[in-house]
């Protein structure tokens, strides 16, 4: 038996290292870790790590949604382990760590995940509708404006709301798009949204 541990933060930019040590203290022996956002199916470690497991091996997560972030994806993910006879431990959850009995140990593990990805996917539903309401509600009183673009005066990231400034002072000097792109390393298609925007805009005044 080995405890295997999946960690996986949603970019590069963030750290692994609070799941890496919240494995050391549970005694996993082997990691294996992905920087992609749980919307990725093509998560290589992952799946390395699914290639890996053997029976009655344990694979250790901090959460239930490192492995994934909707419940078709995470089931799939749950009957591939099942079918290697090994189980699944996650660490925000009850411990089975003292059961050692493998096959009561399955059927209280996999018990106590379906119970959470319940409770899970209904919270996520009832946020998504309190969303929903709330955009109406703003709506109606014209207050909704939706998220702001990346690229824009109202960007909320300042580099960007520069670079925008920068592809409206270039579309204004007639400089070629496919230019901009490159000397910016903006994508086209947005270059070509602002110009429609502008274009729009001045048609306005």
């Amino acid at each position: 038996m080995t405890k295997i541990g999946y960690a996986r933060v949603s970019s590069k930019e963030q750290n692994l290292q609070r799941q890496y040590e919240k494995f050391e203290s549970v005694g996993v022996t082997k990691i294996f870790s992905d920087k992609l956002s749980g919307k990725n199916n093509n998560r290589p470690k992952l799946q390395e790590m699914l290639n890996y497991i053997r029976e009655s091996d344990i694979i250790v997560v901090t959460e239930l949604d490192r492995l994934g972030r909707n419940n078709k994806e995470v089931t799939y993910i749950m009957n591939q382990i099942q079918e290697k006879n090994a189980t699944l431990e996650i660490l925000n959850l009850p411990s089975l760590s003292g059961i050692q009995d493998d096959n009561l140990r399955r059927l209280l593990n996999n018990l106590i995940i379906e119970l959470f990805k319940y409770t899970a996917e209904n919270e996520r539903k009832q946020i998504r509708e309190r969303q929903r309401q709330g955009i109406e509600i703003a709506k109606e009183k014209g207050k909704y404006k939706g998220r702001p673009l990346a690229y824009s005066a109202d960007s909320t990231d300042k580099q960007k709301r520069v670079t925008y400034k920068k592809i409206v002072e270039m579309l204004g000097k007639d400089v070629p798009i496919t230019q901009i792109s490159k000397d910016l390393g903006v994508a086209r298609n947005t270059i070509y949204r602002i110009r429609d925007e502008l274009g729009r805009n001045e048609l306005i005044r």
